[in-house]
C-alpha cells in the first residue's frame, strides 16, 4: 500500500522534479516507509511506501527492472500474485524479490494490456515499457485505490491524492456542476474531482501513451444479466467458497494483520473466516459509553466463537470532537459522510498494533443492506398500500418530521418513501440517494453551476436504472458504482490511509462480485429481508443473537456540536457575511436560515447539509485559497 505520483512528458520535456518531490512528501502518511524518485523519460516516477509484501529494500519503488526495460509504481495489493508468480516461474521466468510488484512486471512482459484484467485486487499503477516507449495507466475494477490526473498539451500530471497532484501546475479551476452534487449528495460521484480539468482515472480502466496519443478503454465490464440459474441453496454453498478464498487471499502480510469487527453480519463473517486460517487473530471494534449506540456485545460473541484476540475501544462523545479537525485537514476534497471521524478513531487506535486490516465494506451494495433497498423493493409492489400512500401524500407532507425523535424520523421515513412512490425508477433512486433537494439547490447556492453538466454526470449513474428496467439488481448495481466508489470507499481509504493503515475488502473479489451480481434479485432483498443470501449462508457461521436483532445504529452528534462547542466556530466561520460574500458561492440567508434551525433543534436533514457547508468551506480556505 503506497502513493505514487508523477508526471509523463507528452511534447516539450520539462522538468518538476522540485513539485515531485513536495508531492511524495504530501503522501508520507500513504507510505512512511520509503519514498523515492526515478526518472526515466518520458516518465517521471515517485513513490512513498507502507511496506507489506516483501518488506525488504530490494522491493522499494520505483521498481525498475533492467533485463526487461520495465518501470512502475504501484499503490495497491496483488492477492493471487503467488498463483500468478508460479505459472510464470513454471515459464522460466526469474524473480529478484518476493513482492507482487515485481509480478506485475513479469506479467506484462509476457501478456502485454491482457495482463490487468488477469490481476486480482486493489491497484493503481503506472507502467512505462522502454523497449515499446509505451506508458500505462491502470486502476482497479471498482476504485478502491485513488488516482487523479490532469494532462495538457506538453505533459499529464498523475497522484494518489488531489493534495499531492496539485503540487504540480495546474490551474485551479472550481467545477460548478461538482459543487452542486456535492451538496446534493454530500460526496461526489466518483468520475468528477472539485476542479474543471481534475480527474479521477476512470475505475476499471487502463490508458495507453504511445508517441504523445493518449487512450484509454476498459479492461473490465459491471454486469448484472443474464441470471444465474443456481438454486438458493446452491447460490449459498457457491457464495461462502468463493468468500472464504477471497478472505484466506487477502490475509497474505509480512506484517501484521487484523480484522474490524463490528458485530454486524458483514464484519463478522469475514473475521469468522479469516480465524480458521490464522490463529491469533486480532479483531478491533469500537464502542461507545452510551449503550444506546453501543453494539460490542454482539462483536465479543462473534470473537468469543471464532477465538480471535479482541480488542474495544471504547470511545467517549468529546474523543469524536477532538479528532474533527484532523479528519477536516487531511480531507483534501470535500466529502461530509460524517461517519469518517469514526473510521479515522478506529484507524488510528487499529494502527497501534497491526498495519493491515479486513474489513466487510461492499456487503450492503452487493446484497441488498440498506433500507433504501428493502423500500425499493417495496416500491415496485403494486399493493393497496401503496396506493394508498400515494393518495394521502398531500397529508403526509403536513406531519412534523424531524430526526431528533423516534416518532419523528418515522415521519420522515415514511414521507420520504410515499414521495418515491410517484416519481420514475431513476428519480426516485436519485432521490433516495440526496441529502439535499437538487430543486431547492438555487436556495443555498448563489453560485450558478453548469445544469447540463450535473444532469449528465446524475444520467451516467442512473442510466442502467433507465434503460434495463431488470429490476433491484440495476438499483444494486449503480450502488456499486456510485454509493460504494464515491462514499464508502473513500472514507476507507482516506482515513486508514491518514493512519498509515491498508484496510482490504474481501467482498469485492471480482470473482465474488461477478458471482453476485449474477443472482436473482430475490435472493438479496425479499420479504422484509435484506441481504438475504449473506444471512442465510453464515447462520452456521455466526452466533444466533447476530440475527433478528434491533438496530442500533449510530450519528455523529452533529447537532450537539452545532448547539454545543461548534456554535462561536459557525458563528466565526460560517456565518462571516464579508467572506460569504466575496467568495460567492452560498446564498448567506440560507446559511443563517440553516443554522438558525438547527439551533432550534426542529431540523430533518439540515444538520447534515450544515455539516457539507463546514467540510466546503474548510477545504475552501485550506486547500483552494492556499497557493491559488
Amino acid at each position: 500500500m503506497c502513493g505514487i505520483a508523477g508526471w509523463i512528458d507528452l511534447r516539450n520535456p520539462s522538468d518538476y522534479t522540485n513539485c515531485l518531490e513536495k508531492a511524495i512528501q504530501k503522501l508520507h502518511l500513504r507510505g512512511p516507509d520509503h519514498q523515492a524518485i526515478l526518472h526515466c523519460p518520458p516518465v517521471h516516477f515517485g513513490h512513498a511506501r507502507l511496506s507489506i509484501i516483501d518488506v525488504s529494500d530490494i522491493a522499494h519503488q520505483p521498481m525498475f527492472n533492467h533485463e526487461k526495460n520495465l518501470c512502475i509504481v504501484f499503490n495497491g495489493e496483488i492477492f493471487n500474485f503467488h498463483e500468478l508468480k508460479q505459472e510464470l516461474l513454471h515459464q522460466g521466468y526469474v524473480f529478484n524479490n518476493q513482492s507482487d510488484t515485481e509480478v506485475i512486471l513479469q506479467l506484462y512482459q509476457k501478456e502485454g494490456e491482457l495482463a490487468f484484467s488477469r490481476l486480482n485486487g486493489f491497484f493503481a499503477f503506472v507502467l512505462h515499457d522502454l523497449a515499446q516507449q509505451k506508458t500505462y495507466i491502470v486502476r482497479d475494477r471498482y476504485g478502491i485505490k485513488p488516482l487523479y490526473f490532469y494532462h495538457d498539451y506538453n505533459t499529464l500530471f498523475f497522484a494518489s491524492e488531489l493534495k499531492a497532484l496539485m503540487e504540480f501546475p495546474i490551474p485551479k479551476k472550481l467545477r460548478t456542476a461538482s459543487i452542486a452534487l456535492f451538496f446534493n449528495l454530500n460526496y461526489l460521484p466518483p468520475n468528477v474531482s472539485i476542479y474543471e480539468q481534475v480527474k479521477p482515472f476512470p475505475i476499471a480502466h487502463y490508458a495507453s501513451i504511445q508517441r504523445e496519443q493518449l487512450q484509454i478503454q476498459p479492461y473490465y465490464h459491471l454486469k448484472t444479466t443474464p441470471v444465474s440459474k443456481l438454486s438458493y441453496s446452491e447460490a449459498q454453498i457457491q457464495l461462502l467458497q468463493l468468500l472464504e478464498d477471497a478472505v484466506k487471499k487477502r490475509l497474505i502480510s509480512d506484517v501484521p494483520l487484523g480484522v474490524f469487527l463490528s458485530g454486524g453480519i458483514d464484519s463478522s463473517v469475514i473475521a469468522t473466516l479469516a480465524a480458521k486460517h490464522q490463529k491469533h487473530l486480532k479483531t478491533f471494534s469500537i464502542g461507545f459509553e452510551n449503550p444506546l449506540y453501543d453494539e460490542t456485545h454482539y462483536a465479543r460473541l462473534v470473537a468469543q466463537k471464532a477465538h480471535t484476540e479482541h480488542t474495544v475501544f471504547t470511545l467517549k462523545m468529546e474523543e469524536l470532537y477532538e479528532n474533527l479537525f484532523n479528519v477536516l485537514d487531511y480531507l483534501d476534497e470535500p466529502f461530509a459522510d460524517a461517519s469518517t471521524i469514526n473510521f479515522y478513531i478506529l484507524s488510528k487506535y487499529t494502527r497501534k498494533q497491526v498495519t493491515v486490516a479486513l474489513s466487510g465494506d461492499g456487503a450492503d451494495e452487493l446484497f441488498g443492506g440498506y433500507m433504501k433497498h428493502l423500500g425499493e423493493y417495496k416500491a415496485r409492489q403494486n399493493t393497496p398500500l401503496n396506493l394508498t400512500l400515494k393518495f394521502l401524500q398531500p397529508l403526509l407532507k403536513l406531519l412534523p418530521a424531524n430526526r431528533n425523535s423516534k416518532i419523528g424520523r418515522k415521519i420522515l421515513q415514511l414521507q420520504k418513501y410515499t414521495h418515491g412512490l410517484n416519481e420514475t425508477y431513476a428519480e426516485r433512486y436519485w432521490k433516495w440517494c440526496s441529502v439535499y433537494d437538487e430543486n431547492h439547490l438555487p436556495e443555498l447556492l448563489k453560485l450558478h453551476y453548469n445544469k447540463k453538466d450535473f444532469h449528465a454526470i446524475k444520467h451516467f449513474y442512473t442510466q442502467s436504472i433507465i434503460e434495463n428496467h431488470s429490476g433491484l439488481n440495476d438499483v444494486l448495481l449503480t450502488d456499486l458504482q456510485l454509493v460504494l466508489a464515491g462514499d464508502m470507499l473513500v472514507k476507507g481509504d482516506r482515513m486508514s490511509m491518514a493512519n498509515s493503515l491498508e484496510v482490504r475488502v474481501p467482498f469485492l473479489d471480482y470473482r465474488i462480485v461477478d458471482f453476485v451480481n449474477h443472482l436473482p434479485s430475490e435472493y438479496k432483498v425479499y420479504g422484509n429481508m435484506r441481504k438475504r443470501i449473506l444471512q442465510d449462508a453464515s447462520k452456521t457461521l455466526l452466533p444466533p443473537e447476530l440475527y433478528n436483532r434491533p438496530k442500533q445504529g449510530f450519528e455523529v452528534p452533529l447537532k450537539d456540536w452545532f448547539c454545543g462547542p461548534m456554535k462561536s466556530y459557525l458563528q466565526k466561520e460560517i456565518l462571516n457575511a464579508d467572506f460569504v460574500q466575496e467568495q460567492g458561492i452560498f446564498c448567506f440567508d440560507k446559511l443563517k436560515n440553516l443554522c438558525q434551525i438547527v439551533w432550534e433543534g426542529k431540523n430533518t436533514k439540515e444538520d447534515w447539509t450544515l455539516w457539507a457547508v463546514v467540510v466546503f468551506q474548510h477545504w475552501y480556505k485550506k486547500y483552494f485559497l492556499a497557493k491559488k
